[in-house]
């Protein structure tokens, strides 16, 4: 009997419980709702949550019901101009949206009785949250050799308790598309929750760019599973800049020779705030790449990154590359970074790493001799340091867009 059946609920798991009762309508929620019952929320005694303790942080945060929203307001501003917008709770069901382009009426996402991280319990914890409190989604698919000049924002449901939201997309062979899953804020002690799969064709290349925006007082469990075919390419950008709970894990598959993958990221965090990416990239198979860094700014509060490359057997030829760079610039703010290898192959090559530091006192005496005051040059190192991994995608709308977001959360900080 694990140690979770015997404590007693908390009032922030009682109340999840409570929402999800009120949303209850088929079998496998009922299921899924039993497990949150019984096994609870995750202790720092599941090895996979040891840095983020879910059970007391959203006790913290003062969990509560709240009066229902309607869905996501329309005035959010797409992230990238002239986005096709998909409102994942009230999908155009069975509708070609674009020219080979299908959205219709989701079905249930994958099994949370899978593990999909393989530190976490029997069941997957953020599966089995968003199948209890009966997410809304849909499906996506991409047409084979379509070049999508669309990008395509996924807007979840969203109310006052916080959105449950999934997703399947399927990119088809050698298609190429931009996807941006957006996490708004909803009200304070809103919980909310996504789970999105994407499947990649054969020579397929997808553009995956996660913003996540709550507010101080709500918290966001996220989740992406990639599955890449033969040739196939991810680039994926995470942006955390609010919540005052976050987790967004990533786990990626190579199913194909020749995949590739290849994610940055930037985690802002300032007092109250604990933000946690988890990864997991699987190499399965011989002849794929990947590299993945992580920038992060602390101001205050606790930042934590996980990050795991596994090789399988057989995986040879293999060049797999993770590195978490962290500028604490405070001494009110901590972060925890576990890189880790995972090999069974033997002609590989693979790396990981992890720093953390303040700002360059060289640099910073360089920009001052010039005239600039101390508090702008502070700043302009800090937009360097995270600027780096933005600007590597290139793409000057999408890099100017991510860049405003960062600056404004910067200059509100620095001002």
């Amino acid at each position: 009997m694990s140690l979770s059946k015997t404590q007693p609920r908390t009032a922030a798991e009682l109340t999840l419980i409570d929402r999800a009762e009120t949303r209850l309508s088929n079998e496998t929620s009922r299921e899924a709702l039993e497990v949150l019952r019984t096994e609870g929320l995750p202790s720092r005694r599941v090895e996979a949550w040891h840095y983020t303790d879910l059970r007391a942080l959203l006790g913290r945060v003062n969990v509560q019901d709240g009066e229902q929203k309607p869905a996501q307001p329309s005035y959010l501003t797409p992230l990238l101009p002239h986005s096709l917008v998909v409102e994942l709770d009230r999908p155009a069901a069975g509708n070609d949206v674009a020219s080979g382009l299908k959205v219709s009426e989701g079905k249930r996402i994958a099994p949370w009785n899978k593990t999909v991280n393989h530190l976490d319990r029997g069941i997957d914890t953020i599966r089995v949250l968003n199948e209890a409190m009966e997410a809304k989604g849909v499906d996506i698919e991409v047409a084979s050799g379509l070049v999508l000049a669309t990008p395509v924002e996924l807007r979840p449901e969203s109310n006052s308790t916080g959105g449950q939201s999934y997703a399947n997309v399927v990119a088809g062979a050698g298609s190429s598309a931009t996807f941006v899953e957006r996490a708004p804020p909803a009200s304070a002690g809103a919980v909310s929750t996504a789970v999105y799969t994407l499947d990649i064709g054969d020579g397929a290349d997808v553009l995956w760019i996660v913003v996540q925006e709550k507010g101080s007082d709500e918290s966001h469990l996220g989740q992406l599973n990639v599955t890449l075919r033969a040739d196939a390419k991810l680039r994926l950008f995470v942006l955390n800049a609010g919540g005052a709970v976050v987790r967004q894990e990533v786990h990626a598959v190579t199913e194909g020779e020749g995949a590739d993958i290849k994610i940055r990221g930037v985690n802002l965090l300032d007092e109250g705030q604990h933000i946690d990416v988890t990864t997991t990239l699987n190499h399965n198979v011989a002849h794929t790449t990947s590299t993945e860094i992580f920038r992060n700014v602390v101001l205050g509060g606790h930042g934590v990154f996980q990050g795991m490359i596994r090789v399988a057997k057989g995986a040879q030829k293999t060049d797999a590359r993770l590195a978490c760079n962290t500028l604490l610039l405070s001494d009110d703010g901590d972060f925890s970074a576990k890189p880790e290898l995972e090999i069974f192959a033997d002609d590989v090559q693979c790396g990981h790493g992890a720093t953390a530091g303040e700002i360059n006192a060289d640099h910073l005496f360089y920009l001052m001799s010039r005239g600039i005051p101390e508090a702008r040059a502070r700043s302009l190192l800090v937009k360097a340091f995270v600027g780096e991994v933005v600007e590597e995608l290139e793409d000057e709308t999408i890099v100017e867009a991510l860049e405003t977001r960062i600056d404004a959360w910067l200059d509100s900080r620095h001002s």
